[in-house]
């Protein structure tokens, strides 16, 4: 059997989306490897300092990196296309596969790939970020034809910060998320430990949770032509 690798570029700063990502693939152990890449990244906010950590070089340097491995595929494991807007993800896809000829995803393009194989309009936002950020993701969701009806944030600026956020807080924004009854609530964030309580927040509230950490997964395992269902992390990852 051909062993599949996966390259993932992440936030410098982020500590939660290897080990969960690791988590996830033991029911492929054998089958399917994880390898990652950092690019600095350390705050998220709406502004010029913010801004600048996302700019292209440093991503296509990662991206160089990891296809040494080689790979068979790449994601960029972050969301900041969420408030950015769509484009500069598709333009990221575009420059890193020229340079190293591989499929290339995000967990931006993941979540809207989800909302429509599902047919989920109705969005409720669960975010670590703060209320402007989380204003604009609303924004540019509208942009792209889907209405976030309800949004639970904890006004966290410093990406150190967001990864320390503890259970319950991750269960308030998730209720907060869910008062409108959307359709699915989406949690943006790839440092933000939503990933273990998915099922259970799930049999909780009754909504679909589409997470980041968990989308990316399933998305470059889509893109490498190794997805398969797995069990005990929501109803996301447990469909075909």
């Amino acid at each position: 059997m051909t062993m599949v690798r996966i390259g993932h570029i992440t936030p410098s700063s982020n500590t939660w989306l290897e080990p969960l990502t690791y988590a996830m693939n033991r029911q492929l152990d054998g089958r399917v490897t994880h390898h990652f890449s950092r690019i600095r990244v350390t705050h998220l906010a709406l502004e010029a300092t913010s801004e600048a950590q996302f700019q292209l070089e440093p991503m296509l340097a990662g991206a160089r990196l990891l296809a040494d491995a080689p790979i068979q595929a790449l994601v960029w494991n972050g969301t900041s296309a969420s408030w950015r807007g769509l484009e500069s993800d598709h333009m990221l896809c575009d420059a890193i596969s020229n340079q190293t000829g591989l499929p290339v995803s995000t967990s931006t393009i993941a979540f809207y790939e989800t909302f429509e194989e599902f047919g989920w309009k109705r969005i409720g936002l669960a975010v670590p970020y703060t209320a402007d950020i989380t204003a604009d993701i609303g924004t540019e969701y509208a942009r792209q034809g889907f209405t976030v009806t309800s949004a639970g944030y904890l006004g966290i600026r410093e990406n150190i910060g967001i990864g320390a956020a503890s259970p319950d807080d991750i269960r308030y924004v998730l209720r907060e998320a869910a008062a409108s009854k959307p359709d699915c609530i989406a949690v943006v964030c790839t440092n933000f430990n939503a990933t273990e309580l998915v099922e259970e927040m799930e049999a909780e509230l009754g909504i679909p949770i589409v997470d980041s950490i968990a989308i990316t997964f399933r998305e470059s395992l889509k893109i490498a032509g190794a997805w398969e269902p797995i069990s005990g992390w929501g109803k996301v990852l447990a469909s075909a």
